[in-house]
């Protein structure tokens, strides 16, 4: 394929529309097992927002306000339960649900393909792990795999909203070698997060 950066809009954009008709867009992609270096093994799977149940859905909310709630509320934005359950609810988003050996939810990443500023990316609008499963590279390998879709579809990189005040976050997604993406707002715009990203084609 020829330099990315000389496709028009348009073709671009049907790379977007093909990730998006698939119904699982990491089905042949090595994703579906993960084992930590303890030994401890996580098995995953890709939902689309109408093949995930209720329950998952609402526990992804439930682990987002655990995990980020806190920073929100030291925010002027705060934490809106409302917007962000709505969030969870979306036709176009997708899940990507890890569970231990107990068949429990333990992380999860929801996704959707889109174009940004002429762009076509994978988009990361959550990526939460309950704290038992913390720290075992779970999220790195969860972020690795949402790479790994994007490369697939031919997306040109994958993006992430970061909170200012969510040190532990930013440090996390540097380490996986991702830096604030020119769409990401101005110092100037006093804005309570940046926008990060992380080129997926050569």
């Amino acid at each position: 394929m020829g330099n990315q950066d000389e496709l028009s809009t348009g073709a671009k954009q049907k790379f977007v529309e093909a990730a998006a008709r698939a119904k699982n867009p990491l089905d042949t992609l090595p994703y579906e097992k993960y084992t930590a270096p303890s030994g401890e093994e996580f098995k995953l799977i890709c939902r689309t927002k109408s093949d995930a149940d209720a329950k998952t859905i609402k526990w992804a909310f439930k682990l987002a306000e655990k995990n980020v709630g806190p920073y929100y509320k030291q925010l002027k934005m705060g934490w809106q339960p409302k917007i962000k359950a709505a969030e969870h609810n979306k036709n176009w988003a997708r899940y990507l649900v890890a569970q231990n050996d107990k068949k429990e939810n333990v992380a999860y990443c929801m996704f959707r393909f889109d174009m940004e500023n002429y762009d076509c990316i994978l988009y990361c609008y959550e990526m939460h792990v309950a704290a038992s499963s913390q720290r075992k590279g779970l999220g790195r390998f969860m972020m690795q795999a949402l790479e790994d879709c994007a490369r697939h579809w031919n997306l040109e990189k994958v993006m992430i909203t970061v909170l200012n005040n969510n040190e532990n976050s930013i440090s996390f997604y540097k380490k996986l070698g991702y830096s604030k993406d020119e769409t990401s707002p101005d110092v100037t715009e006093e804005a309570e997060y940046q926008i990060f990203s992380k080129a997926t084609l050569g």
